[in-house]
């Protein structure tokens, strides 16, 4: 891949990712697989005014062997001077820039339990550091194609012709272009275009529906939609995911009903586990199945009591780059972006209606849920029927099979366009909101299009 090009895309991580501001600290985590290009985003903070730039390495194998080798208490254990580390993050608030890469079954083979209950333990302690932070700091997560990765997604290249390949796909659905920077603001108009559609709804529940067996609905916690940029409570804007696509919410804890299949792999834990469906009952996951590390995805929602519950739902429109590119990354962070998700485990507090006002227990108690994980996991497929019940009583469709085609009131891509003068088009004689379409000039282009 052209240095130029990879320059680019270590200065949108930067610049539009975390946004670095003058003095700040920096903290990149990655793993050992591409150095050249640490070394660029480290040179672009510094650039942007860093004060100082910490890099983080990170190496599945040597992941295996401390699980395998340390005793449970040692696992378990968070050192005096590493929390003293934590205790120093929440003083200084640094960027946190993850760069992920890792080989979607590189923990294949290691001690699940032994693991999870390490994880258990330390996260008891880390907690309370990790709770003063949130929403102060500025976030960033973006990949870099590690070998293993890259093979997994292009089993039938070589080394090198895979890597390639899921650099120009990592590049490409990043909006990697000659200005990704102005490309970002241009998106990020869009997706907060679309949000304010919804939340002039006024959604009470969603209610899903597929023809695999999908038929979960769930309920609003007083949250609203939000997708692309962030602000954090200091007031600096941000962009915690590259790429983005979805417009979410967090749910009302302990409200939603139904059962949900998976349509992707999730990688959790350097495991893959396939062909997944789960059951809630009052909000919680109460019945689970999955053709492959059915008992990793039983680990997982038994982290602790939030980790069954909802904390994130996310629309994605089906005309996003990384559906349309048609490749299975085996990566949350962009198979997320492909289609409809939900995620268990810890949701957003920023999502409540003016969380800048309230604190982070407020915010819990609308029903945000609160857990160790959050683990996205992908329901979307062209069978999915997704109804918006509102609080004043009507049904609206947000995706449906209609006479003209899919209905799907995020695409960019279909027939159905946002009319500048409000209200509702008709096609085929049958009555539909207007469809967000970020880039379109309204009505005369609804009638050319509809012509």
């Amino acid at each position: 891949m052209k240095k130029t090009i990879l320059r680019e895309y270590a200065r949108l991580i930067v610049r539009s990712g975390v946004n670095v501001q003058k003095g700040q600290d920096v903290l990149i985590y990655a793993g050992l697989d591409q150095p050249e290009f640490v070394q660029m985003v480290v040179e672009e903070a510094y650039k942007a005014k860093a004060r100082k730039v910490t890099v983080n390495w990170s190496y599945q194998p040597l992941q295996k062997l401390h699980v395998r080798y340390q005793s449970l208490k040692t696992l378990g254990t968070v050192e005096a001077w590493e929390e003293a580390r934590l205790q120093h993050y929440v003083d200084i608030l640094p960027c946190r820039i993850h760069l992920v890469s890792e080989d979607p079954d590189g923990l294949k083979g290691v001690n699940l339990e032994k693991m999870a209950k390490g994880h258990q333990a330390s996260y008891q302690i880390v907690k309370p550091y990790a709770d003063q932070r949130q929403n102060k700091e500025q976030w960033c997560i973006a990949a870099v194609p590690g070998a293993a990765w890259a093979k997994k997604v292009f089993p039938d290249l070589s080394r090198n012709q895979a890597i390639e390949k899921l650099w120009q796909a990592i590049l490409s659905t990043s909006r990697v272009d000659d200005d990704p920077v102005a490309a970002w603001e241009a998106h990020n108009r869009d997706l907060k275009a679309r949000c304010d559609y919804l939340n002039r709804l006024d959604i009470e529940s969603l209610h899903y529906t597929a023809d695999n067996g999908t038929d979960l609905t769930w309920h609003d916690a007083g949250a609203q939609f939000c997708g692309g940029g962030e602000e954090s409570l200091q007031g600096i804007f941000y962009n915690p995911n590259i790429p983005t696509e979805e417009c979410f919410i967090s749910p009302k804890r302990g409200l939603a009903e139904g059962i949900v299949y998976a349509t992707k792999p999730l990688s959790y834990q350097g495991q893959l586990i396939e062909g997944f469906s789960i059951r809630f009952a009052e909000g919680k996951a109460v019945e689970v199945h999955a053709e492959k590390n059915e008992e990793l995805l039983r680990t997982m929602i038994g982290m602790d009591e939030g980790a069954a519950y909802l904390g994130e739902c996310a629309l994605v429109p089906q005309s996003s780059p990384i559906a349309q590119c048609g490749y299975l990354f085996y990566n949350t962070l962009f198979d997320e972006n492909a289609a409809c998700h939900l995620a268990l485990g810890m949701g957003f507090a920023d999502t409540i209606r003016d969380y800048q006002n309230k604190t982070l227990e407020e915010c819990r108690s609308y029903g945000v849920n609160d857990s160790m994980i959050h683990e996205d996991f992908m329901i979307g497929c062209d069978t999915m029927n997704i109804d918006a019940h509102t609080r004043d009583g009507r049904v609206v469709p947000e995706f449906s099979e209609t006479e003209t085609g899919r209905f799907n009131i995020l695409s960019m891509t279909t027939a159905v366009r946002l009319s500048p003068y409000g209200g509702f088009f008709r096609p085929s004689g049958r009555k539909f909101p207007a469809v967000l379409y970020g880039m379109g000039s309204g009505r005369a282009e609804w009638e050319a299009r509809r012509r």
